[in-house]
């Protein structure tokens, strides 16, 4: 997917005529820490909540304060792990994109990431997690899948997660199966490591809690 695909228009960008007031006004309405300042189509900076913390006058015109952030943004055409990664690296809640002429076209919000998180993931559909811990060499998805779909169950989805300094890793498979009994028992014979497992026939877990050792799983 590419970053243009995920653009919003519900959040309008700022202007340098616009007040500190409003900034914080929209900052609050949109629950986001950063807005894009543009000049008709032309991307000018991303201002920040903290850039506004020292002023004291808040009829202050935003074109008069100095930005912190120096124009963080993606192009169009970028792919959405970049995207992911400038969140990241920089601590955004919204990230400009721009075309080849460097024109605003708009922004991606994190709550749009997060909704997109949420599908290719597809956290919302019914099934369960194995998590595994394997050897970097024997990192075989397709493998992986055999063992699921040997029980006529798929993957909905994977996550690979490095550790550094080490060669092992931790696969994580949402699987569109809750009993996962013969899936696990399965992969053991295999010799797999089964670090967790998470489905909805465990009568004594929460699913709030399921949901969020998977995000945390994710790192989001």
């Amino acid at each position: 997917m590419l970053a243009i695909e995920l653009v919003a228009d519900a959040i309008p960008p700022l202007h340098t005529s616009d007040t500190v007031q409003k900034v914080l006004d929209r900052m609050a309405e949109f629950r986001v820490r950063h807005l894009p300042i543009v000049n008709e189509d032309q991307f000018l900076g991303l201002i920040s909540e903290d850039d506004l913390i020292e002023e004291a006058d808040y009829n202050t015109q935003i074109g008069a304060i100095a930005l912190s952030l120096v124009n963080p943004y993606v192009l169009e055409d970028q792919h959405i792990y970049d995207v992911i990664r400038l969140f990241y690296e920089r601590d955004l809640s919204v990230v400009p994109v721009l075309d080849a002429k460097k024109d605003y076209q708009g922004l991606i919000s994190i709550n749009t990431m997060n909704e997109y998180f949420a599908k290719i993931t597809s956290v919302s559909d019914p099934g369960g997690i194995i998590v595994l811990e394997i050897d970097n060499k024997n990192n075989s998805l397709a493998h992986m899948a055999q063992v699921v779909e040997s029980d006529n169950a798929q993957v909905l989805s994977s996550y690979v997660r490095t550790f550094p300094d080490s060669t092992r890793i931790e696969v994580t498979l949402k699987v569109n199966k809750q009993d996962l009994s013969n899936i696990v028992a399965t992969f053991l014979r295999y010799s797999y490591d089964i670090k967790a497992t998470f489905n909805s026939t465990d009568h004594n877990d929460n699913s709030r809690d399921r949901f969020d050792s998977f995000m945390n799983y994710l790192n989001l």
